[in-house]
């Protein structure tokens, strides 16, 4: 039975992986040839429902209400490489994401993140990080809705790791609420180091946003670093890797 059980696990994820080649292959040559950022994310984010429903991936959002009108920066934990997926999936085409410039080196990747307004930024070279920094800092000025996973990586022990500043100082400088948000089964779906997905239920909580109280950016930054990941860490039935 267990060697019944591991090829039907193999089987199911060598459909759901040709699943997101087929559709990520056709959601990059709509988004290559759609004039108007709001409409390319909009076919990302169709598609990446439709990997979902393929995949039988199911996926169950709650806390939408909660989203500004405003512009806002939400950060969430990240556990997998579906994190991304699930949040183009599950959020308004209005939102635009802040990733690691690694992602840049991934060319069919990288050439879909960047038609859909994706920003990479440096994470080890300190004066690239800091003209990165003020890149992304510029959109969220012009009104521009951000995605972070401070986290800025996943481990392959579930937790929540230590959160980086840019996403906090961001929104305080910007002077823009923080959405937090708990994204919970994608470490089941495609644990760190696999390459086949697996069957998981998947869901999205967007939880209450925060205001920083305290004045000055630096201390306002700090503040909605702690508050966030506080929200986090309540929701997110992990430890936490920072405190160990």
């Amino acid at each position: 039975m267990h060697g019944v059980h591991a090829l039907k696990r193999i089987f199911y994820g060598l459909y759901a992986l040709a699943a997101f080649i087929a559709v990520g292959l056709a959601a990059l040559a709509a988004v290559l040839v759609t004039p108007g950022l709001e409409r390319r994310r909009a076919i990302a984010r169709a598609g990446s429902r439709a990997f979902l429903r393929l995949a039988g991936l199911p996926l169950a959002v709650s806390g939408l209400e909660r989203l500004p009108a405003e512009p806002c920066v939400l950060v969430a934990n990240h556990a997998s490489y579906l994190d991304g997926i699930v949040f183009t999936a599950a959020l308004p085409p209005r939102f635009g994401f802040v990733i690691k410039r690694e992602m840049a080196a991934v060319p069919l990747a990288a050439a879909m993140l960047r038609r859909i307004g994706a920003e990479f930024v440096e994470r080890f070279n300190r004066s690239k990080g800091a003209a990165d920094a003020r890149r992304v800092l510029r959109k969220a000025a012009r009104g521009q809705s951000l995605v972070f996973f401070p986290e800025g990586t996943f481990s392959a022990r579930p937790g929540l790791l230590k959160f980086h500043a840019g996403a906090f100082m961001t929104a305080a400088r910007a002077r823009c609420p923080v959405v937090p948000a708990v994204v919970r089964g994608t470490r089941d779906a495609l644990p760190p180091g696999c390459i086949l997905p697996r069957r998981a239920a998947i869901t999205v909580e967007l939880l209450p946003p925060v205001s920083p109280t305290s004045a000055g950016t630096d201390t306002a930054a700090a503040e909605l670093r702690e508050r966030a990941r506080a929200a986090i860490l309540d929701r997110l039935p992990e430890p936490d890797l920072a405190a160990a």
